[in-house]
C-alpha cells in the first residue's frame, strides 16, 4: 500500500492511495470464514456452507467492506503522521476516470481524495496593534434598583394588630352560612387566606380593608370574586369543577393580619444576599453588590473585544488565499438545507469566521497556550453562577452551584461552547498582553446600546451558521 499527496496549489490537493491485493486479501478470506461459520443455509450445516458458495453470495459485498476499512484507516494515517492540517474533510473524487473497478481484483486500486490545506500566513500582532476595551459603570439608579430588589426579594411577612391594608394577608375561618346562621354541617375552613387586593367587588373589598384580628365579615365568594371560578375555589380550597354557578354566603372570622415589611438594610440581608460575613456595612455591601453587577457584563466585554480582533485579523488576512471551491463543495455536500444560492450569500461570512479560527489555533499553538480542563470547569462555575444572579440569587449554597456546573459539563454541546469560549478567553489575555489595550470607561446604559448596535450589525439576532471545523490533524 502507497500513499501521496499530490498538491494542485498551496491550498488544494489529492490523497492517493494505491491498494495491491496483498494489502486486502487476507482480512477478505478471514472475514468469508466468519461468514462461513454463522451461515445458515438450507441444505448445508453450519459451519459446513462450501467456501465457493459462501464467495459467491457474500464476496463482493466483503470485499467492499474491507476495502472501505483499509482505505478509511489509511487517510486518517496519512493525515496524522504527515501532520497536515486540512480544513473541513477529504472528499471522495467522484469523476469517472477515478473510480475502482473491483471486477479487476489482480490490478492495483488506486483510491483519490481532495483535500483543503490550511494555508501558511504571518500575523503580525504586536504594540502597533490597537484594541478597545471598555471598563463598563454602573449608574447610581442601576444599582439603588437593585438594592431595592433585595429588600423587597429578602423581606417577610409579620403578624400585625393594626387595620388591614389591601396588600396584608388576611388569615381566619371561613365558615358556609344559611341565612343569618351557621349551616348544619356546612364547609369550615379553619386556615383560610384572603388578600383585599385581589377582591373584584368593591364593596367587599372595603369591608376587608381596616378590618382588624376578630372581626367577622360575611360574603358571597362568588360575587366578591365576579364568577372567576378558578379563584372562588382557591380561596375555598377545592377545584374549579366543584364550584357551581354560584355559592352560599360564608362568615369569614379574622384570627390574624400578617404584613409584608421589606427587609431592612442589616447583617441579616448582607449574608442572605452575598453570604455570611461577605460584608459587614452597608458601604461595604453596596461595593459588593456594584461589583458582581459589574462582573455581570464581563461576557459582553469580552465579546465586543474579541469582535474587534476579529475584525482586525480579518482584514490582515485579506490576501491570503483560501480553497473557497472545494468549501463550498463540501459544505453544500454536507448540508442538505442548503442551496447553492444559499451558500453563495452565506459564503463570505463563513470564510470569515473560518479565517479568525484559524488565526485563533494559530495564535494558540505558536505561543504554546493550552486550555485544561480545568480551565472549561470554571468557566462553567462562572457560567452558572451568573445565570442564577441574573434572577438575584448570589448566595448559593456549594452543593447547588457543583450540581449545576456538573449539568452544564454533561451536556455536549454546552461543553463544546465552553471549549470554545475558554479558548476566546486564552487568546484575550494573549491579546492583552502583547497589543496597545485603549481602555474606555462607560456607563452601562450607553454600554448595552453599544451592544444592541453590535449585534444589530453582525446579524447576531439570527443563529450563527456553521463554519468548518478549522484545521485538523485527522
Amino acid at each position: 500500500m502507497k500513499s501521496t499527496l499530490n498538491k494542485t496549489n498551496e491550498v488544494n490537493g489529492t490523497i492517493v492511495i494505491e491498494l495491491e491485493k496483498e494489502d486486502y486479501q487476507e482480512k477478505v478470506e478471514k472475514s468469508l470464514n466468519q461468514y462461513r461459520q454463522r451461515a445458515n443455509i438450507p441444505g448445508f450445516r453450519q459451519g459446513k456452507v462450501p467456501k465457493s458458495v459462501i464467495r459467491k453470495m457474500y464476496g463482493k459485498a466483503v470485499l467492499v467492506d474491507e476495502i472501505n476499512k483499509i482505505v478509511s484507516d489509511e487517510l486518517g494515517n496519512f493525515i496524522r503522521e504527515n501532520k497536515l492540517k486540512i480544513l473541513g474533510e477529504p472528499m471522495a473524487d467522484d469523476s469517472e476516470d477515478k473510480q475502482v473497478d473491483l471486477e479487476k481484483e489482480d490490478e492495483k486500486m488506486s483510491f483519490y481524495f481532495d483535500v483543503a490545506l490550511t494555508p501558511e500566513f504571518e500575523l503580525a500582532l504586536d504594540k502597533q496593534t490597537e484594541l478597545t476595551w471598555y471598563n463598563v459603570k454602573l449608574e447610581d439608579d442601576l444599582l439603588e434598583k437593585q438594592m431595592e430588589g433585595y429588600r423587597q426579594n429578602y423581606g417577610t411577612y409579620a403578624s400585625i394588630e393594626e387595620e388591614a391594608k389591601d396588600t396584608d394577608l388576611i388569615k381566619g375561618t371561613l365558615t358556609e352560612m344559611d341565612g343569618e346562621q351557621v349551616k348544619e354541617g356546612g364547609q369550615v375552613i379553619e386556615n383560610a387566606i384572603l388578600m383585599p387586593s385581589y377582591v373584584k367587588d368593591e364593596s367587599v373589598k372595603n369591608r376587608f380593608i381596616g378590618a382588624k384580628v376578630g372581626d367577622s365579615i360575611v360574603f358571597n365568594p362568588m360575587t366578591a370574586y365576579d364568577n372567576n371560578k378558578a379563584e372562588v375555589a382557591s380561596l375555598l380550597q377545592t377545584t374549579k369543577e366543584n364550584v357551581g354557578d354560584s355559592t352560599p354566603d360564608y362568615r369569614f372570622e379574622i384570627r390574624e393580619v400578617t404584613r409584608y415589611k421589606e427587609a431592612e438594610m442589616n447583617q441579616e440581608l448582607f449574608d442572605k444576599v452575598l453570604g455570611e460575613g461577605v460584608a459587614t456595612s452597608e458601604e461595604e455591601f453596596r461595593e459588593k453588590v456594584a461589583a458582581e453587577l459589574t462582573r455581570q457584563f464581563k461576557p459582553s466585554v469580552d465579546h465586543l473585544f474579541i469582535h474587534q480582533a476579529k475584525d482586525l485579523i480579518v482584514e490582515k488576512m485579506k490576501d491570503v488565499a483560501f480553497p473557497d471551491e472545494f468549501l463550498k463543495r463540501w459544505l453544500l455536500e454536507t448540508s442538505s438545507q442548503r442551496t447553492p444560492e444559499q451558500l453563495e450569500a452565506d459564503f463570505p461570512r463563513i470564510l470569515e469566521d473560518l479565517k479568525f479560527h484559524i488565526a485563533k489555533q494559530k495564535i494558540m499553538e505558536e505561543n504554546e497556550l493550552q486550555v485544561e480542563y480545568e480551565d472549561i470547569e470554571a468557566l462553567a462555575t462562572e457560567v452558572a453562577r451568573a445565570q442564577f444572579a441574573q434572577y438575584g440569587m448570589t448566595n448559593l449554597p456549594v452543593d447547588v452551584l457543583q450540581n449545576y456546573t456538573k449539568s452544564l459539563l454533561e451536556k455536549e454541546e454546552t461543553l463544546q461552547n465552553l471549549v470554545e469560549q475558554a479558548t476566546d478567553n486564552k487568546v484575550i489575555e494573549w491579546l492583552k498582553a502583547n497589543v496597545t489595550v485603549v481602555e474606555r470607561e462607560i456607563y452601562s446604559k450607553e454600554f448595552n446600546d453599544l451592544m444592541s448596535e453590535h449585534s444589530h450589525s453582525h446579524h447576531e439576532e439570527a443563529q450563527e451558521e456553521a463554519a468548518p471545523e478549522g484545521e485538523t490533524e485527522e
